[in-house]
């Protein structure tokens, strides 16, 4: 089964700084958009709970 990728709502057409990524039964996988020949990162569910839980919060605002 081939990966649903998707991209955030907030991500602009042809903006700088997209991202998209894949959810499956191992985790998550994260991809630049405008490269997708680059590859991916991939991520154990824990991990990815982790990090959204701290963009919710702030911890990568750099303030």
């Amino acid at each position: 089964m081939q990966r649903q990728w998707r991209k955030s709502a907030r991500s602009s057409a042809g903006g700088p700084e997209c991202v998209e990524i894949a959810l499956d039964r191992n985790g998550a996988g994260v991809r630049d958009s405008k490269d997708r020949s680059r590859g991916e990162l991939g991520f154990g569910f824990a991990q990815w709970s982790r990090f959204v839980g701290g963009a919710k919060n702030g911890e990568f605002d750099g303030r």
